[in-house]
């Protein structure tokens, strides 16, 4: 395998034990795990983290050929729409983080049937060919924070807190993991992560943090900067975090519960992401001007997740700080 180096480091029980393994990455392994959606911001991260842990990654994705986020990291990649079948080459043996879905939330509201049908096709094909097959390792399928049934005061979001359905892509994921749960009664290793707001190095555009960056990059000291509401706040993890998370699911010897949050617990304001995008630009934060246009309606005050049942049940937790996170998405979208 080539060199791995492209991207910055930094219910009822489930499965069957794992010999010799007692945290979320304990020690390496000669183990496939599959990874759909992995020429996507989070699933190229964790293809590169599996891999550095000792794991041989069977990468699906869109793309025909190999995305170049992925060289060195992978051993094997199919391209495939996931909507119309799940590819035969695929071992049924092995463990599998299903990221692969459509995740633009004004998307969503767009073309609603799509988001619905779309996402909960690429589950049934994928949980019915391990079903044909040896019957899988485990499955974690990544739903969203964004499920939840937050108020518009502040929330502090456990996994027992309420599920909304504030748009047609929270719908689909509800769906997904009906659907999952369902396959769980079926014989299947399934289990349900809801990650909370991520960034990091490599994320694209349409999110606050590079959308912030770009914008600020291309302006001058004193020029106002037009912008949605910076008081909301909500939660950040570093987007390595969240693949780590990932593999701490996979990994656990025994989970005890069918969904597991994945967040930092640290709500941040748009103000503070502002001020850090300035600080890691060296420049001073700029005048700010509130586009009404760019409200949410009943777009809550403060969003916390709390991810404790996580930590508890793998010894997973935050590696990289806020900061950081800030700093190399600077130097990743500035590259």
């Amino acid at each position: 395998m080539a060199s791995r180096s492209r991207l910055p480091r930094t219910g009822e029980a489930h499965g069957r034990p794992r010999p010799g393994r007692t945290g979320p990455l304990a020690e390496p392994m000669t183990r496939t795990l599959v990874v759909t959606g992995a020429g996507g911001f989070v699933g190229a991260h964790l293809c590169r983290i599996a891999a550095d842990a000792g794991f041989s990654v069977f990468a699906v994705g869109r793309e025909a050929k190999r995305p170049d986020s992925l060289d060195g990291f992978v051993d094997e990649y199919v391209g495939v729409d996931l909507t119309e079948e799940w590819p035969s080459q695929v071992p049924t043996d092995a463990d599998v983080v299903h990221l692969a879905g459509l995740a633009a939330v004004g998307g969503s509201f767009r073309d609603p049937q799509l988001y619905l049908s779309s996402n909960s096709a690429m589950v049934t094909h994928l949980c019915e060919a391990l079903m044909r097959g040896s019957g899988g390792g485990r499955v974690v399928g990544v739903s969203s924070g964004a499920v939840y049934a937050a108020g518009p005061g502040d929330s502090f979001i456990d996994e027992a807190s309420p599920v909304g359905f504030s748009s047609p892509y929270a719908v689909s994921k509800v769906l997904v993991e009906n659907q999952l749960s369902y396959y769980r009664g079926r014989g299947l290793d399934t289990v349900v992560a809801r990650p909370f707001n991520h960034s990091g190095p490599g994320q694209g555009v349409g999110f606050i943090i590079p959308d912030l960056i770009r914008r600020l990059a291309q302006t001058s000291a004193d020029e106002v900067l037009t912008t949605g509401s910076l008081s909301t706040r909500r939660d950040y993890t570093d987007v390595r975090d969240v693949a780590r998370a990932y593999l701490a699911l996979i990994t656990a010897p025994r989970l005890d519960h069918d969904v597991y949050n994945v967040a930092s617990g640290t709500p941040r304001s748009g103000s503070e992401i502002l001020a850090a995008v300035c600080a890691a630009l060296g420049r001073p934060v700029p005048e700010t001007r509130l586009d009404p246009g760019l409200l949410r309606p009943n777009d809550p005050a403060s969003i916390t997740g709390d991810a404790g049942r996580l930590r508890e049940q793998t010894g997973w937790a935050p590696q990289v700080s806020f900061e950081q996170m800030i700093v190399e998405s600077v130097s990743s979208v500035l590259a």
